[in-house]
């Protein structure tokens, strides 16, 4: 069973359960009323943009804390930018990427924006062997402590500190082939040394284009956005040219108090 829960958004906020520890933290989009507002004094750990992370179980959140979610082992903690080390809504689209990969030996995928390794971890113990790649080094070795608390250390994973567009286009020049792709990239960001700095709606278009010189025949592409300014159809449409069965639509979970918390959305392709 998986030890993360989302029990209410509104006001501004998500009330979310990771295992140990309950989260109230800031939900640009929540803007209704909540649904179940006896339930948020439960929070043990709250996260304001102005003050940080406050609450009683400070404490013990950072020294860290382990979570199971789709059944991998994930070491949490609370961070400056207000993430606890996961995006719980990336785990509806494991098992469609487990799919992809199961009865394929030696599939190899490029896992770009990876963060701490959920995604990895998921592909790596279905039998892919991925290549890693963050500009955030903390990030990176993240993920690897990720990968020992669930026996996956040994597996065929490359770790890479690079900018997700120089290595592409590195892979592109070496003429290294990829059987699947995932990549979630923020809406702004910092490289890697003194390359540009990222923003998602100039530099998505030639990074796929990149891709889609990569991905081998009948590979397959997941692409996530948590960007407000982007909705399925615009990723549907930067994603057509590569091909294959083409799927979009909402990045949503659905909270126990049956609100829903819209974060992003996705589009993914297969059999390009």
């Amino acid at each position: 069973m998986d030890d993360y829960e989302l029990l209410d958004v509104g006001s501004g906020g998500r009330l979310e359960r990771f295992g140990a520890h309950v989260t109230d933290r800031p939900a640009a989009g929540a803007l209704a009323d909540r649904r179940a507002a006896d339930r948020w004094s439960a929070a043990d750990l709250r996260f304001d943009r102005d003050r940080g992370w406050s609450g009683p179980g400070m404490a013990s959140a950072e020294a860290g804390w382990i979570v199971r979610l789709h059944d991998l082992a994930l070491q949490l903690r609370p961070t400056d930018a207000g993430q606890v080390g996961c995006f719980p809504e990336h785990a509806a689209h494991l098992p469609w990427l487990e799919a992809q990969v199961a009865g394929r030996p030696d599939t190899h995928v490029l896992h770009l924006f990876a963060y701490t390794g959920l995604v990895t971890l998921a592909l790596a113990r279905a039998g892919a062997a991925v290549a890693h790649v963050d500009a955030a080094r903390p990030a990176v070795a993240w993920a690897r402590r990720n990968a020992a608390a669930n026996d996956l250390q040994d597996r065929p994973i490359r770790w890479l500190v690079d900018d997700a567009r120089a290595f592409v286009e590195r892979e592109v020049r070496r003429a290294r082939p990829y059987d699947g792709i995932v990549l979630d990239p923020p809406t702004y960001g910092h490289g890697v040394g003194r390359s540009r700095p990222w923003r998602i709606e100039q530099d998505l278009p030639a990074l796929i284009d990149d891709i889609g010189r990569l991905l081998t025949p009948g590979g397959f592409v997941l692409l996530t956005a948590h960007t407000e300014s982007i909705g399925p159809d615009d990723l549907r449409a930067v994603l057509a040219p590569i091909g294959g069965y083409l799927e979009a639509g909402d990045l949503n979970i659905r909270a126990a108090s049956g609100a829903d918390l819209a974060l992003g959305s996705f589009a993914r392709t297969s059999g390009a």
